[in-house]
């Protein structure tokens, strides 16, 4: 929003001041970032700059770490299981997500805030006492150590992220399209595929998104719960730091960073694709 022309010198004052602290947080906050990234294509094997790279001379910078990376059969294996447990618990996530979330959006349903502060704890509990907790839990019935449990504890923790955003969808749900389907003779599962689940997909995709993400960026929870054939990317690096330390993690993180500012955008494009959708401007 633009300064008005009326505005006061307190006015003014406050209006660029704001912008300046949250630049300031902004490149607090992205600093790191910044910093790993020119560091993952250094051609010396430390983490920090050399004289060269200073001084933008192009031999000091290069592929190798990426390379090592992709020709690394750890690592390779490591990225496998982390697409596969990802993928896995997103889907999962978002079916169940979204099933609670429909219930949660009928007004007769009973002890609703209950229901929804027990479905979004996986958030709001440190996540070490979750870990130790799904540890014990999942020993117990056998699949501690193996890809089913590494999933199940992966889709308890991104469920939460698809109800939030698929409650938030259905908070501005016309209830009179499905009253308007079931009076043209339209059955219950007919208009939940053709009128309810394509109103809420912006929102469904969303909280995948987030599933995902949290999926891929996991560590704690997969240090408890995972084996060593289902060690993932977080757990490979994390092995990396206290075993052998490489510039490969710098690439590694580099490669997560540019997966998080995708999928990001693409959380910001279904959200104006939603409001547009649903007629509403954004400001």
């Amino acid at each position: 929003m633009a300064l008005p022309s009326y505005a006061g010198p307190l006015e003014t004052f406050w209006y660029y001041a704001f912008r300046i602290i949250c630049g300031m947080i902004f490149v607090f906050l992205i600093s790191p970032l910044i910093i790993i990234i020119p560091l993952s294509f250094n051609v010396e094997p430390y983490f920090s700059f050399s004289q060269g790279m200073l001084a933008l001379d192009p031999d000091a910078f290069s592929l190798r770490w990426y390379e090592e990376f992709i020709n690394s059969e750890r690592w390779m294996n490591a990225l496998q299981n982390t697409f596969i447990v990802a993928v896995c618990s997103t889907f999962l996530s978002m079916v169940l997500g979204t099933l609670a979330a429909l219930g949660l959006s009928r007004s007769e349903l009973p002890f609703k805030g209950v229901i929804m502060g027990l479905l979004i704890s996986p958030m709001i509990v440190p996540l070490i006492i979750s870990a130790a907790g799904m540890f014990f839990f999942y020993s117990s019935i056998g699949v501690s150590q193996s890809y089913a449990g590494l999933i199940l504890a992966h889709t308890a923790l991104g469920t939460p992220f698809v109800v939030i955003t698929v409650t938030a969808t259905l908070s501005n749900f016309d209830n009179n399209l499905i009253k308007a389907s079931a009076s043209l003779g339209a059955t219950p599962t007919y208009t939940f595929f053709k009128i309810t689940v394509p109103l809420i997909m912006t929102g469904v995709i969303s909280g995948g998104l987030f599933a995902m993400m949290t999926s891929v960026d996991e560590v704690v929870v997969a240090l408890f719960i995972a084996g060593a054939e289902q060690r993932t990317v977080p757990m490979q690096m994390w092995a990396g730091i206290r075993e052998q330390i490489s510039p490969t993690i710098l690439a590694v993180a580099t490669l997560l960073v540019c997966m998080s500012i995708l999928l990001l955008t693409t959380v910001e494009y279904l959200r104006r694709r939603s409001e547009t959708i649903r007629g509403i401007t954004p400001h």
